[in-house]
């Protein structure tokens, strides 16, 4: 299986035209459960494009984007080049290049499930300052609810390179609880969408590195069959992608 630092670098374009932002709502969670105030430090780790970083650059945080992949660290330095208070970083979950006690909140989005779990932890504990916070975030597409949410989960297990491998959705309640060491972690959910026309489609479909590439051979059919979906599906020539954003705080015991 390809590296997770490996595995998005032919897919950046794609990621940054189509994957979903997170609500505004999480960070007013934030603020009322864990305290997060404008000038908290916050290390977002696996922070890829800068979606989640802007997030938090946007209420006012200094935030440490650590990404391995170099093309997408890039990207996010562009998407985040007007925010004074970014800093990116060549790192990883295990080895972020973070000075001890430095974070006052850790963030991973879309991101946990690529870590070594054991190594990142001893890590976070490292990096955090005292009563520090740990955040993970997932925008979890909705697999069931329409008929086009349906078709393209179909699509996804019957050309997906190793999907049901990668998926985050494997990671449970028994996970999240041995990471923080406790069940004194809390959750939260909201509701999180995207409209998109065909092209914007295709970018979110190819943005996922379990889909077949360019000079894979099943592409084509893949790209002719959600044409097929969208076509069949589509309402003003949009088709909706319906997420539920999940948000696990807590504080490492």
């Amino acid at each position: 299986m390809t590296k997770p630092a490996d595995r998005f670098g032919r897919r950046v374009e794609s990621y940054v035209r189509s994957r979903p932002a997170y609500p505004q709502e999480v960070a007013e969670l934030l603020k009322v459960e864990c305290g997060l105030t404008p000038g908290w430090a916050v290390a977002d780790i696996g922070s890829g494009t800068g979606i989640l970083s802007r997030l938090f650059l946007d209420n006012g945080c200094r935030v440490y984007g650590v990404e391995p992949n170099v093309e997408m660290r890039r990207a996010g330095e562009a998407l985040l080049a007007t925010y004074r208070l970014f800093a990116s970083l060549d790192g990883t979950a295990e080895d972020t290049g973070l000075p001890d006690d430095s974070a006052d909140l850790i963030a991973a989005g879309q991101a946990y499930h690529w870590f070594d779990a054991k190594a990142a932890r001893r890590e976070f504990a490292r990096i955090l300052r005292p009563r520090g916070w740990v955040v993970l975030i997932w925008n979890d597409r909705r697999k069931l609810g329409s008929p086009f949410l349906q078709a393209y989960e179909e699509l996804l297990l019957a050309y997906g390179t190793d999907y049901e491998k990668v998926d985050h959705t494997r990671i449970g309640s028994k996970e999240i609880q041995a990471f923080y060491g406790s069940e004194t972690y809390a959750t939260a959910a909201f509701d999180n969408h995207q409209s998109f026309r065909f092209d914007g489609l295709k970018a979110r479909l190819l943005s996922s590195s379990y889909t077949p590439g360019p000079n894979h051979p099943r592409h084509t059919d893949m790209l002719r069959a959600l044409r097929e979906i969208f076509e069949a599906h589509e309402v003003d020539d949009h088709v909706n992608i319906e997420y539920d954003t999940h948000v696990y705080y807590g504080q490492l015991s």
